[in-house]
């Protein structure tokens, strides 16, 4: 790929330049300060950040600056005490249009290539229903994927099942005192409906009964002993529940399969190991007959030291075992330069000490990034806890046909050509794609409420407008004549305000891309498709693209429709939306 430099990189490289030919090496080694502006494509205030250093009043040393700019690429105009206001020549701006629509990637580079990232996300619990909880591990998770992909990382997906430990023994052990409880059936997600109303029944009994709970440790004793009979259902169950999460990955449209799943059974092998070398390196502790791991700057309520406990009195392991043999597995066998685990932000703490322990085991090294990807919670009307009205949690199911139905009222009395199986495809796209943008374009730090009727408005920052905003551009191609399609970008025409705005709004999507991996917020992206979806709304409001004053004028701002659509196109790709020809 012929590398296509953004006009903001233009204008940094050329006030640059012009820093290196007037000022002393030290100093024009500085940041240009080039930043856009309201006044022109992008304003630099260099001259007044150096202008004391360099001995120089601030407006004298910019006239010095815009002098070495004249005749390239980047003009300058002189504004204030020293501020210079830039702009990119319009010839350069159309080829950068150009370059991008003959490149199959728009423009943007790869720069994590050569780079492995393992992203832990979704990590639902077998026999049980995914619900509102897994909404956003698993839609931010998703998103990360796909954005670092398509940066040239080499990303492997990690979904953490929950498929271990004491819950199965007290669940495979009611199931078999209850062999009326019958759970087989047709579709995986009716089993695991059933499965998980056994699951809510069992706790009730081992909450009331303590010969149940003595019957279910020893299946527990059975289950990890490898007692062939217990196994034979645990994996039944496992198959059922796996089946049933894929079709709601499916549905939501996320990358996930069966192949990306590493629950907490595939690491109990060498739980013993793991913690053995713990043991030998002295950082893990007897403390009341538990092994514990204690840190000088973690402290509980009371003041205490809070310890991370990697196995408990009964020779039992829990959370903090799993989760230090899966980073050691992620670094030693899967070779990551950096891990992600997309948990709530509740889980702090504990991925706070999860890390310290493996940097003090050395397995965690200055060589790997271990990072945990926050993510506030999903609240319901009001702000309160997003619950059913009986106070349960809300399956993820119902809410995904809850969206859908939200849709197809939303877009009912919206003129369209659509047959019924084509308008039923795109009601879909943009049911489960509002829950999804409505999700990501939210900062992930923060709770949203979740309300259909907000998500699939026709205006405003959401996954349907920007559905909408595709396909009105994808309409107005298809009604372009082929030629003016076909017909190369003519560089010496001038641009109109607005399809400059536009041009530069493309130009940033590089740029984006490379916040959202550096920063891990998806919400960064969706902001930059809304701001460039009104700004092509701009462009067609104020000028005619089928029929402009010349052919040389209707090729150009089809180009910038073409590019326009690509990137749009592209960018919902990357959010894991559809993104409809026709709305």
């Amino acid at each position: 790929m012929t590398e296509v430099l953004a006009a903001m990189v233009l204008a940094q490289n050329a006030v640059t330049g012009a820093m290196a030919r007037v000022l002393p090496r030290q100093l024009s080694e500085r940041d240009p300060l080039v930043r856009p502006s309201e006044h022109a494509d992008f304003q630099s205030n260099v001259a007044l950040a150096l202008a004391k250093a360099a001995g120089q009043p601030p407006r004298e040393l910019a006239q010095a600056l815009q002098q070495e700019l004249a005749g390239g690429v980047v003009s300058s105009t002189l504004s204030g005490a020293g501020f210079l206001n830039l702009s990119v020549d319009d010839a350069q701006l159309w080829r950068q249009v150009e370059a991008r629509l003959a490149d199959r990637r728009l423009g943007v580079g790869e720069p994590l290539v050569g780079t492995r990232t393992v992203i832990d996300y979704s990590g639902p619990n077998i026999a049980k229903e995914m619900h509102v909880g897994h909404l956003r591990t698993t839609v931010i998770g998703d998103s990360l994927v796909r954005v670092l992909s398509f940066l040239g990382g080499d990303v492997v997906r990690q979904n953490h099942l929950g498929d271990w430990g004491t819950q199965f023994g007290m669940l495979i052990q009611y199931i078999d005192e209850h062999p009326e409880a019958r759970w087989q059936g047709a579709d995986p997600g009716e089993q695991v409906s059933v499965l998980d109303g056994l699951y809510r029944a069992a706790r009730q009994v081992f909450d009331a009964d303590p010969e149940f709970v003595e019957r279910a440790r020893l299946r527990v004793v059975a289950l990890q002993s490898g007692d062939e009979a217990t196994l034979a259902v645990w994996r039944e169950l496992v198959a059922v529940s796996t089946a049933a999460f894929q079709q709601l990955y499916d549905r939501l449209g996320v990358l996930l399969t069966p192949e990306d799943s590493a629950g907490e059974s595939t690491y109990n092998p060498v739980l013993d190991e793991v913690v053995q070398e713990l043991v030998d390196a002295g950082i893990a502790v007897d403390s009341d007959g538990a092994l514990c791991v204690f840190f000088d700057d973690v402290t509980g309520p009371d003041g205490e030291p809070a310890p991370l406990i990697v196995r408990k009195k009964d020779g039992g392991y829990g959370y903090a075992a799993t989760d230090l043999a899966t980073i050691r597995h992620r670094i030693r066998k899967l070779e990551a330069d950096r891990i992600l685990y997309v948990v709530d932000a509740r889980q702090a703490l504990h991925f706070q000490m999860v890390f310290a322990t493996a940097r003090r085991a050395g397995w965690l090294t200055d060589d790997v990034e271990a990072v945990h990807v926050p993510f506030g919670t999903v609240m319901g009307p009001g702000g309160t806890p997003f619950k059913t009205r009986s106070g349960g949690t809300v399956r993820l199911s119902e809410l995904l046909d809850a969206a859908v139905e939200g849709a197809r009222e939303a877009v009912a009395d919206k003129p369209h050509n659509l047959d019924g199986e084509a308008l039923e495809r795109v009601i879909q796209a943009a049911g489960i794609g509002a829950v999804k943008y409505a999700d990501l374009s939210t900062s992930r730090a923060k709770n949203y409420v979740f309300d259909i009727a907000q998500m699939v408005a026709l205006q405003g920052n959401t996954g349907v407008y920007m559905q909408y905003a595709h396909a009105r551009v994808r309409t107005i191609l298809s009604k372009a004549p082929q030629d003016s399609l076909d017909a190369p970008v003519d560089a010496s025409l001038a641009l109109h305000p607005v399809e400059r705005a536009l041009v530069l709004a493309l130009d940033g999507f590089d740029a984006t891309l490379r916040e959202v991996a550096q920063e891990l917020e998806p919400h960064r992206l969706c902001g930059y498709l809304f701001a460039l979806a009104k700004a092509v709304t701009d462009f067609y409001g104020a000028c005619p693209v089928l029929k402009p004053e010349s052919a040389g004028v209707r090729a150009n701002r089809l180009a910038l429709c073409r590019l326009t659509a690509q990137t749009l196109a592209r960018g919902l790709d990357l959010l894991g939306l559809q993104a409809p020809d026709r709305m």
